[in-house]
């Protein structure tokens, strides 16, 4: 059986430097006129999930996540040079990437909280759109809850190629860990956010690397 590789974005694949972060504060305000009060956690959850807390916790009642995520993607494809320039790419992602690649039997996407064209524009800005069919990914504006991304995205890849595939998550939150588990998804973590090995391994990660640096071990983990 083919392996469908969906991978995490945000301290998984790279950095971004705090550049969606600004762009989501910067459209926020402007979109609604509330200045910005409090900033939450956004490690590890869907825009869709934080755009209602962020609202709920300014008061905001006449605004759509659809209208602010508009505004949200202009500001970010403006600033979009900015990911590479003051973000970096995570221990040893490329040559993981690459060498996936070359596989026939795996497949490797997106699974992330972001909204697509942020993911888009993340991955664009390190070189590496070309890795991931993207067509067949999760994203933040499919659901509020991380487990239903890995669902929609099984789905897309199945009905798009034709036949069923293992589903393989990898992530550094325990949020991605949970969202696989619930899909019967091979959990692999890696410990390069906020959350420590020992959390990733008690949330219940097959596999919790350091980070990625170790190709042959990151593979074995991904593909085994």
């Amino acid at each position: 059986m083919k392996r469908l590789v969906m991978w995490d974005i945000d301290y998984t694949l790279l950095r971004g430097g705090g550049v969606a972060a600004r762009s989501w504060k910067a459209a926020f305000t402007e979109v609604t006129g509330v200045a910005w009060q409090d900033t939450p956690v956004f490690g590890g959850r869907t825009d869709l999930d934080i755009c209602a807390e962020v609202f709920a916790t300014h008061g905001v009642t006449d605004c759509t996540p659809e209208r602010f995520f508009a505004r949200y993607i202009e500001i970010v494809h403006e600033a979009r040079h900015e990911f590479a320039e003051q973000g970096a790419l995570m221990p040893g992602v490329r040559e993981v990437l690459t060498r996936l690649g070359g596989r026939p039997e795996v497949v490797q996407t997106l699974v992330t909280g972001n909204v697509p064209e942020v993911a888009r524009a993340k991955v664009a800005a390190f070189g590496l759109g070309d890795e991931f069919d993207a067509e067949v990914g999760g994203y933040g504006t499919d659901d509020s809850v991380r487990a239903t991304l890995v669902k929609r995205s099984l789905e897309r890849a199945e009905a798009k190629y034709g036949e069923p595939f293992q589903p393989v998550v990898i992530g550094d939150t325990v949020n991605d860990v949970r969202a696989a588990l619930a899909n019967g998804a091979v959990a692999v973590a890696v410990a390069t956010g906020a959350t420590t090995a020992a959390e990733l391994q008690a949330a219940g990660a097959h596999t919790v690397l350091p980070d990625l640096s170790d190709p042959d071990r990151a593979i074995e983990a991904l593909t085994a």
